[in-house]
């Protein structure tokens, strides 16, 4: 079983469990077609879907076996901002999974990357893994740049492999292996050092 320890704490943002307390931020962007339309087979939210939602979440807070999904909430003072998730894709491979969803009028900031990061961290040092992935539609432009952002290379562009709203789209593959990530948090750690 694995578990972060909770809260995680970055510069801006708590990283903690889901709760039914949290379902007016989370249904806040949930009804959104701007929000959801890049989502698989996702629809806007109905209140009461979002609360189903938001139950369900809240039992992500641990890694128990393959397919397991820990999702945290990215909580600032003005409430959660967004949700980060990983996903145990593969015990032999120590493949995992990464996913993320935020507000939109909170974007620009780099909110995403800083829980994204965080949760990476966790997962490469905590958790062990060897590799980290994620996929997004090929025109979710904002998702492409976050990965690239987070120091992953593409390492595939899936021509039409999946149906998207009734249309075959295709999927960009962005992933980062475990060396990789220490390499760039070392050089991240020189830069600030270096700062000073």
């Amino acid at each position: 079983m694995f578990r972060p320890a909770l809260p995680i704490r970055t510069a801006r943002l708590t990283l903690r469990s889901i709760t039914l307390d949290d379902l007016d931020d989370v249904h806040a962007w949930q009804c959104r077609s701007d929000v959801v339309r890049w989502m698989y087979g996702a629809e806007p939210r109905t209140r009461e879907q979002s609360r189903a939602s938001v139950l369900a979440m809240s039992g992500e807070d641990v890694l128990r076996a393959e397919g397991d999904c820990l999702t945290l909430a990215a909580a600032t003072d003005a409430g959660v901002v967004g949700i980060v998730e990983l996903v145990w894709r593969s015990e032999l491979n120590r493949a995992a999974e990464l996913g993320y969803v935020f507000h939109p009028d909170h974007g620009g900031r780099g909110l995403a990357t800083e829980a994204a990061t965080a949760v990476m961290d966790w997962g490469f040092s905590e958790f062990d893994l060897h590799r980290i992935y994620a996929r997004c539609h090929s025109r979710n432009g904002a998702s492409a740049r976050l990965m690239t952002r987070l120091g992953m290379r593409q390492e595939a562009h899936h021509v039409e492999s999946y149906l998207h709203r009734g249309e075959w789209a295709d999927q960009l593959v962005f992933a980062i292996l475990a060396a990789e990530w220490r390499i760039r948090a070392a050089a991240a750690g020189r830069r600030s050092s270096g700062s000073r």
